[in-house]
């Protein structure tokens, strides 16, 4: 699961990441609204952690505008004693808050709750383009009449791929996008992992037509 940390604290935001890496997610982080809406988009998340207090663009704004695109939990960061900030944020479309100082506990304990209640509420569509369908919440792709199961790092790789298909996504976006800041994986990982996905997905590996390599500019999917 990816999660993004939106606060401009420089202090607080790397505790926030380092307690959730700690738990076991993929963390990426934002100083600002204007950054948050911009990875928003390149790196679809699956949760948002988000400071009320914001330099530009501030909380309340940028939860409006994500409410406009799309549909995920969302965490707000408050100061102890803003009541009012929790009930506008509420209204907005928040679905929770945490004031601060919390506890890294606290913290990966309402993050757990938040996506339990999502999954339960909301189980995805399979995502069909051209002759792929994704059902991510079984984990079977479909390409025409077979049916293959994805490991989770699979998944994840063909979903970004399936959002962006037929445009070239880098490796470094991709690379982030499956293991965050973590410095053990790198390009040779993500060709492990291409060449895994295309022996379940493609008619031929050796000459793959639906996942392509396109020389010094990354992977495209042309389904």
């Amino acid at each position: 699961m990816k999660v993004l940390v939106v606060d401009d604290d420089p202090e607080l935001r790397p505790l926030i990441g380092f307690a959730l890496r700690q738990a076991g997610y993929v963390v990426l982080e934002a100083p600002s609204g204007e950054a948050a809406l911009e990875q928003l988009d390149r790196e679809l998340p699956e949760l948002l952690i988000l400071d009320v207090n914001l330099p530009g663009i501030d909380g309340f704004e940028v939860l409006r505008r994500v409410r406009e695109r799309v549909a995920l939990p969302i965490l707000m960061l408050t100061v102890r004693g803003e009541e009012e900030d929790v009930v506008r944020g509420l209204d907005l479309g928040a679905d929770d808050y945490l004031t601060k100082p919390f506890s890294p506990r606290t913290l990966t304990a309402r993050v757990r709750a938040l996506l339990r209640r999502a999954t339960q509420e909301t189980p995805p569509k399979p995502t069909a383009v051209g002759a792929l369908v994704l059902d991510a919440e079984r984990h079977l792709l479909r390409v025409g009449e077979r049916a293959v199961t994805l490991a989770p790092l699979e998944l994840r790789l063909l979903q970004l791929l399936l959002a962006q298909a037929g445009h070239t996504v880098a490796p470094e976006r991709l690379i982030r996008h499956l293991w965050g800041a973590s410095e053990s994986a790198g390009r040779e990982h993500l060709k492990q992992l291409v060449y895994r996905l295309r022996q379940k997905m493609e008619p031929d590996p050796l000459a793959p037509t639906l996942l392509l390599t396109d020389p010094g500019a990354g992977y495209r999917l042309e389904p």
